[in-house]
């Protein structure tokens, strides 16, 4: 099992520690920097998810209402933008072989286990 963590993001924080408290082996991937979704892994992600690449973005965030906000994007238009900001990524994402989630609140990490 992965998740998909930033460190100074307090839901991220949370679903690593649900993780963590309910001793289930996992994988840490700091995909802010250390290691970036390639646009397949991206794709990947979605598909296991089962949503839309405009459902995982963040739109609270000062770069998509200044630069995104109301703009009707392709699917691989989003994804290109969530390659570029990674920050824009709704997180955490925790992700097993087959399926994957959004951990938040992080009780719909039980949805996967």
């Amino acid at each position: 099992m992965k998740i998909y963590h930033n460190p100074r993001c307090k839901k991220s924080r949370a679903g690593l520690q649900y993780l963590e408290e309910k001793n289930i082996r996992h994988t840490k991937v700091f995909y802010l920097k250390e290691e970036p979704f390639t646009e397949q892994s991206l794709k990947n992600v979605l598909n296991k998810l089962g949503i839309k690449a405009f459902e995982l973005i963040r739109t609270q965030e000062k770069i998509y209402k200044d630069n995104y906000k109301g703009k009707n994007l392709t699917e691989n238009e989003w994804i290109k933008i969530m390659l570029e900001f990674p920050n824009l990524i709704k997180r955490p994402i925790i992700e097993t072989e087959k399926k994957a989630v959004w951990g938040d609140p992080p009780s719909t990490i039980d949805s996967i286990l």
